[in-house]
């Protein structure tokens, strides 16, 4: 490791509030903060103290003078053939356009709104112009069911809901309203307004009279609005963000003002190598941390232009992506494991039609990236592939190369170190004590957290604490995700703490076997959880979906791959790890966001009840596995 990083990183630790002090001058205060750091009640933290700021201020008034009519957001969707762009001066007077509609409906500073947006430019609008007046957004996927979107109105309390007549998915319209309308009859605190975007998707869309508004001509009354900004104590909420997959009472992770955006600000350098005017290409979406991070607030305060997109990865065709590039040439794209995965299954020609040169960068995170993955799409692209591993939690990257410090080595399969700010520690689940190279541990880090982190559970401080620093002895955050450092200091993540399987008084990391599958040069991807078994406690089951469905379609082209699976773990892991059973499905379950409901996957194979389905991405996954499980197999 370069003396570069290491000084950077040990200086951020060791000298933290010298540290972040120099990082938040690359952000307008209107008041300048105290001391940098309270941290008098651990494990909350307080950054910038006292210090007043806005985030719509510094992602885009500061920008006017020098790059007023650069582009700040291009938007384009293959789903409806609409594309755009806005200047920083054009996307500034749309957001004090629709502040201003937002002010009319009685929202002030302090208050929340809901917004369950599809991937539009007006959901931007309305994040931003949130951000302007100091009410705290609260975005939740578009399409989310009505029972989870009554949950998330109930804990936020919104004063307002924008929402859509509709979304587009695969060229289906997906309606949100009736869903909107459905929530809002299940809610015990049910917003007093509901703000319409009317793409003219849903012709049928009923509205509640006195409830519901249109937007469009809300925002024509307000052409030359110009909302002065509310001015945000740094530690005052910015937004809440609702983890995926939760059970029970939703946990809206909360999000400050101050430290969010220094931290994103430096990120944008340190982490992305970006400089104001490069382009930035995010392929996620709003509704999770990654869209807010950086689709909205990262790209536009570093004064880059945003590309937003509304579309799959393969539709019209598995090159939109390389054309995308083509034609807006961004300088950094941002994607996950599981997109390139899916990519991976398709034409190669695909990739060889378009002009990539402007790409330098290639970063994936939002699950462990295996190594092939990692070495095909880089050697495809000819671009650098930046593996990095953050949380909705904190908001922006706890593991990644940090080619803006110093250029290191990478190794396929690793995020490389921790970033600066982060005091990393690989800790043994049982002794809490720090384990060795190679040797599987929790990780953790040691408070205060950094900048931009959550700061508490929205309006449940004890929930904060005991969910995120009560599983060890000494006080320190749980990832609850697993992962080993070799002796030159990478961390290599395995997959979470709870997704651990017992075989036999031996524990087995599904993403350990996973990995090993996924050796098979058959092999698409895999999803392992562990199923009952009545010798061995739990037996490993896996779930296998092959580069070309048609090896399996015979019982004993079926028999042969099941065999070439196992003995690829074996080869790999020890005969140990051996799946009982393979099962070939051409589509793994998975979250919106592109996570595998291994829960769902588990519960099937043991013919129980899979659970809360609201986040599935496409339900005739879920159908291919209940095919593939059931009947029994005969041994």
């Amino acid at each position: 490791m370069g003396d570069s990083y290491q000084a950077f990183h040990r200086r951020s630790i060791e000298d933290r509030e010298a540290f972040w002090a120099e990082q938040a001058r690359r952000i307008d205060w209107h008041k300048p903060f105290g001391p940098v750091l309270d941290y008098r009640r651990p494990p909350f933290a307080k950054w910038f103290v006292g210090g007043e700021t806005n985030l719509c201020h510094n992602a885009l008034d500061r920008h006017l003078a020098e790059r007023g009519e650069q582009p700040a957001l291009i938007y384009l969707s293959t789903e409806t053939g609409q594309q755009g762009s806005y200047t920083y001066r054009q996307l500034h007077a749309e957001v004090n356009r629709c502040a201003a509609v937002m002010q009319g409906l009685g929202v002030k500073k302090g208050d929340r709104v809901l917004v369950y947006m599809p991937m539009i430019a007006e959901a931007v609008f309305a994040i931003l112009a949130c951000a302007r007046l100091g009410a705290i957004h609260s975005v939740v996927f578009g399409g989310f069911a009505s029972h989870s979107l009554a949950a998330r109105i109930d804990d936020a309390r919104p004063k307002l809901m924008v929402t859509s007549d509709a979304g587009m998915r695969g060229g289906k319209v997906i309606p949100y309203k009736h869903l909107v309308d459905e929530a809002i009859r299940l809610s015990a605190t049910p917003p007093e307004k509901v703000l319409i975007c009317n793409r003219g998707l849903d012709p049928g869309m009923s509205w509640v009279a006195g409830r519901d508004l249109d937007y469009a001509p809300l925002r024509e009354a307000h052409l030359n609005a110009q909302v002065p900004v509310a001015w945000l104590e740094s530690s005052e909420p910015s937004y809440i963000l609702y983890t995926s997959g939760t059970t029970g009472k939703p946990k809206g992770v909360q999000r400050d003002t101050g430290g969010h955006a220094v931290a994103l600000a430096a990120s944008m350098e340190y982490i992305f190598c970006c400089d104001p005017g490069d382009t930035m290409f995010c392929t996620s979406d709003i509704g999770w941390a990654v869209g807010h991070s950086y689709i909205i607030y990262g790209p536009l305060l570093r004064g880059m232009t945003t590309v937003m997109y509304e579309g799959l990865p393969i539709q019209p065709d598995p090159g939109i992506w390389w054309r995308i590039v083509e034609q807006h040439r961004p300088k950094v794209m941002f994607s996950s494991p599981t997109a390139v995965r899916v990519l991976k299954k398709q034409d190669p020609a695909y990739l060889k039609q378009y002009d990539v040169g402007s790409l330098r960068y290639l970063f994936l995170a939002g699950e462990p990236l295996d190594e092939p993955t990692a070495r095909w799409i880089s050697q495809e692209l000819g671009v650098e592939v930046i593996d990095n591993y953050w949380q909705t939690e904190t908001g922006w990257p706890i593991l990644a190369a940090t080619p803006g410090i110093e250029k290191l080595p990478r190794k396929f399969g690793s995020p490389s170190f921790p970033v600066y700010g982060y005091d990393m520690r690989l800790l043994h689940e049982q002794t809490g004590e720090p384990v060795g190279a190679n040797e599987r541990g929790v990780v953790t880090i040691v408070p205060p957290l950094p900048p931009g982190c959550m700061t508490t559970v929205w309006g449940d401080d004890e929930r904060f604490v005991q969910t995120y620093f009560s599983g060890f002895r000494q006080q320190v955050y749980s990832t609850f995700d697993w992962a080993t450092r070799d002796a030159d200091g990478y961390y290599f993540i395995l997959g979470r703490t709870d997704d651990v399987i017992n075989v036999a008084g031996h524990r087995l990391g599904t993403r350990e076997i996973e990995e090993a599958i996924s050796t098979h040069p058959a092999v698409a991807e895999a999803a392992v959880v562990g199923t009952r078994d009545p010798v061995k406690g739990q037996a490993v089951t896996a779930f296998v979906v092959l580069k070309d469905a048609t090896q399996t379609q015979t019982e004993a082209g079926a028999a042969a791959m099941e065999k070439a699976v196992m003995a690829t773990v074996d080869e790999q892991l020890g005969a140990i790890a051996r799946p009982a059973q393979v099962h070939f499905i051409t589509l793994l379950p998975k979250t919106r966001s592109g996570k595998v409901l291994r829960r769902s996957l588990q519960a099937l194979a043991e013919r129980r009840d899979p659970g809360d389905l609201t986040t599935l991405d496409d339900p005739t996954a879920l159908e291919q596995v209940r095919a593939a499980v059931a009947p029994p197999r005969k041994k």
